[in-house]
């Protein structure tokens, strides 16, 4: 593979949805994507360790020691942000690594993207997998009109009535909507949907895409009834709900 000469960039790198060690990097990540990797020595990061584990799976022979990591997480301080692009000023690329996925979606290096683009520098995107597109993809649902709503308020009241006005969106405007929520609340927020929802209102749940553990149904919220639970409990998981 010929290495593709990197330029002084903000670089997008998204990372695989499974755990590093438990994915197959090669299956998610195209071949062009390492060859920008193995060049960068400065990485804007949500979580050092994963991201060391990470930058080892795509290449064994990149000099983990050798790098520069900047956590930005939530509970970074945003002045703190400026000084993680500053090799950008000096001509040399740094690379945003997300948790799983893509990096700035529903992911705080948002704020490092928007920040560089405020100081005028170039933004590169790199090609990896999406659980939220993937979702819409294998959802059989509106494709061309979906909305992407993070996660829904976690307070009972409040998140019923959130499925509420998600689900009447769904009829009035014929759009997906798309939600996610921690991993350890999955089966709460499922449930909350069954107790929710309309019965003909349908329902997908989309958990471990493109991982071994792949889990992707689409059912009416009375036919989620009969079913038995998926299992998904503290596994990263997207929630689709469209008109019956």
């Amino acid at each position: 593979m010929q290495e593709e000469r990197i330029i002084p960039a903000l670089y997008l790198i998204p990372v695989p949805l499974d755990e590093i060690g438990e994915c197959d990097v090669d299956r998610v990540l195209p071949p062009y994507n390492k060859s920008i990797i193995i060049q960068i020595k400065h990485f804007i990061v949500e979580n050092i360790r994963t991201a060391r584990r990470f930058l080892r799976s795509v290449d064994k022979s990149i000099d983990i020691d050798s790098l520069t990591f900047y956590e930005l997480n939530e509970h970074t301080e945003k002045k703190l942000i400026a000084s993680f692009l500053k090799p950008l000023s000096e001509g040399t690329a740094v690379g945003v690594i997300s948790e799983a996925g893509c990096p700035a979606i529903a992911d705080p290096g948002a704020d490092a993207v928007y920040l560089a683009h405020i100081k005028g520098f170039k933004i590169v995107p790199l090609v990896g997998p999406s659980s939220i597109l993937m979702a819409v993809m294998a959802s059989g649902f509106n494709g061309q009109s979906f909305a992407f709503n993070g996660y829904l308020p976690v307070k009972q009241s409040e998140r019923t009535a959130k499925i509420h006005s998600l689900e009447n969106r769904a009829y009035k405007e014929a759009q997906t909507q798309v939600f996610i929520e921690a991993p350890y609340r999955n089966i709460k927020m499922f449930e909350a949907l069954l107790s929710s929802c309309r019965k003909e209102t349908l329902l997908c749940v989309a958990s471990g895409i493109t991982c071994q553990n792949e889990y992707i149904q689409t059912h009416t919220i009375a036919q989620w009834k009969e079913l038995p639970a998926p299992d998904i409990n503290k596994v990263p998981a997207i929630f689709l709900l469209y008109r019956g």
